[in-house]
């Protein structure tokens, strides 16, 4: 009897538990019923577009501006802060049209040895970029921390303004290599003028 009362018992529980279950699948939404239902919009927030968004996916570079130099300035420690140390420079505002300034008013000259420009880097770049008027050829020579030469480029031939030259004035020297400390712009012989110097890592 107790084997009865308990078999009924579970039959009866088990009914209770199916129709319950009969009702909760009455109230759950078909699929058909949810695709015809209006879609529900939601408010995500979105940030707003800035160049400097894209800062990780640029490389690291820095273009010197020189229009805050005095004419006659020497120039060593002015760009530090940008990641550069010059020697053997001097802002210039050319009166020689033959030297003109490729932007704005300014460039750097050698001096006081002429025709020679030097540039340390504080941390090691990858590029150097620098546009350059000379009479004669000019060359770019790049450095590594143990001071070994790893990378050259040169313009074949001067390119003063309003000269017979192949070249323009203020034709661009540039080179890329691992590890640049150290980077000379050099003539021979005569002035250079150099303007608009970048670099990168």
């Amino acid at each position: 009897m107790a084997e009865s009362l308990s078999l009924r018992t579970e039959k009866s529980n088990s009914g209770r538990n199916y129709q319950r279950f009969n009702s909760d699948l009455e109230a759950t939404p078909l699929v058909s019923e949810l695709l015809d239902r209006p879609p529900v919009a939601v408010s995500l927030p979105i940030q707003p577009w800035s160049e400097s968004s894209l800062a990780v996916a640029r490389p690291w570079q820095v273009q010197l501006d020189l229009e805050n130099l005095a004419c006659f300035e020497v120039v060593n420690y002015q760009f530090q802060h940008q990641g550069v140390i010059f020697d053997n420079a001097i802002a210039l505002w050319p009166s020689n049209p033959a030297f003109p300034p490729r932007s704005g008013t300014t460039v750097l000259m050698g001096a006081p040895k002429t025709g020679l420009i030097e540039a340390k880097f504080l941390h090691p770049v990858s590029s150097v970029s620098g546009f350059v008027t000379s009479p004669r050829c000019t060359v770019l020579s790049a450095y590594d921390h143990n001071d070994q030469l790893i990378a050259v480029a040169e313009l074949t031939e001067g390119n003063l303004a309003n000269s017979n030259s192949s070249l323009p004035a203020n034709a661009e020297l540039f080179l890329t290599a691992s590890n640049i400390y150290r980077v000379v712009f050099s003539t021979f012989g005569s002035h250079l003028t150099l303007d608009d110097i970048s670099f990168s890592r």
